[in-house]
């Protein structure tokens, strides 16, 4: 009896033992130490995408023909002049006494609006109205009942305040005929009267000169009217470039000093409104083998001594002065590879399918084209043509 009393015993010794975790059990691995975690980083921002320049959209969509068309700026012809527009997509017309000659206001604006009707895109519509001997618009009694009268007697009649009061005034009437460029005001300094020039100018040493300039394309630019200032580096006392050369002697330091004046004026007050445009004297200090509009030196120093970068353009390539140098009829394509963005001429039936050949062989590189073109679109969009 003790015997089984003790085998009891033990049995139900174990058996509490193994409830209690008393039995030996085999340890487990402790894990491994997490690793501290990385430092916060944040991620980059996006890059922005530059924005896209609508210009640059449209003259990447424009062909060579548009592109070269652009850069005419020609003389308003006397017959086919809508249908020219669409034919050689030019870039503006140039209206003179004959194409404003008896013409009421509203027949005026008609003609010109048929002009811009057939335009891809809007035509600088231009012409000279300088006052006093040049006056394309106010020698028709049926525009205006008076001549408007030169910056001489102008400021002999009321000073800065009455060339200011007269240049609002043409820029209003021309605004309303549809002209958005005057071929004015002319910044060529002059003190002698027997000078060709004398009478188209302000009559005044170059400081003055300068005033005049600044307060003409100021306030063109606060019309809305488009200015140019001519004749580029400085007429002197040059003979007529219409009927013939004419050599310019001077040093370059008078020009520095005195002609260039005005045109610095004219860029500070007239801004991205404001074009230039160059003559066909021969300046031998600049260049002495070609007139100022065909030379490549004459560009040089318009664009980088004095740092104009808005449009340039020639005098009229139909005049005397540069026949000699339209080689082959070529002379269109001299304008361009010499700086100008804007050819002015009569002759553009012939000049413009030149252009588009020699860049068609690689004669003249469409680079060459694409600038200027861009200039050009760049001004019809600060003059308020383009809408992009």
């Amino acid at each position: 009896m003790k015997r089984l009393l003790a085998a009891l015993l033990a049995a139900l010794t174990l058996i509490s033992l193994a409830a209690c975790g008393g039995a030996p059990q085999t340890a487990e691995p402790s894990p491994a130490p997490e690793p501290p975690p990385a430092p916060y980083e944040p991620s980059p921002a996006p890059v922005p995408e530059p924005p896209v320049d609508p210009l640059e959209e449209l003259l990447g969509r424009m062909t060579l023909e548009e592109k070269v068309g652009q850069l005419f700026f020609v003389r308003c012809p006397a017959e086919s002049a809508a249908e020219d527009v669409r034919t050689y997509h030019l870039g503006g017309y140039i209206l003179f006494g004959r194409d404003t000659k008896d013409k009421t206001a509203n027949e005026l604006i008609q003609a010109i609006q048929s002009y811009q009707d057939n335009a891809s895109i809007p035509l600088l519509i231009g012409v000279d109205e300088e006052g006093g001997s040049v006056v394309r618009v106010s020698s028709n009694p049926c525009l205006r009942s008076s001549k408007f009268q030169s910056p001489q007697k102008l400021f002999a009649s009321g000073g800065m305040e009455r060339v200011a009061a007269d240049t609002r005034e043409k820029d209003v009437l021309l605004k309303a005929l549809g002209f958005n460029v005057n071929l004015a005001p002319v910044a060529d300094v002059s003190t002698n009267s027997s000078d060709f020039i004398y009478p188209r100018t302000f009559g005044q040493d170059a400081a003055a000169t300068a005033g005049y300039v600044s307060a003409v394309t100021g306030q063109m630019t606060a019309d809305g009217m488009g200015s140019v200032l001519k004749h580029f580096p400085g007429y002197g006392d040059n003979a007529d470039t219409h009927t013939g050369i004419a050599v310019d002697d001077r040093p370059y330091e008078d020009f520095v000093n005195s002609d260039f004046l005005p045109f610095s004026a004219g860029f500070e007050s007239g801004g991205d409104m404001t074009a230039v445009l160059v003559s066909h004297n021969i300046v031998e200090c600049m260049d002495a083998d070609l007139p100022a509009s065909l030379s490549p030196e004459v560009h040089r120093i318009l664009r980088e001594e004095l740092g104009f970068d808005g449009v340039v353009m020639t005098d009229d390539l139909a005049m005397d002065a540069v026949a000699a140098y339209a080689g082959e009829g070529a002379v269109a394509v001299m304008a361009l590879e010499a700086g100008n963005d804007l050819v002015l001429t009569t002759d553009y039936r012939t000049q413009i399918p030149r252009v588009m050949e020699t860049v068609e062989t690689g004669t003249l590189d469409e680079a060459v084209i694409n600038t200027a073109c861009r200039r050009v679109l760049r001004w019809k969009q600060s003059l308020g043509l383009l809408q992009i």
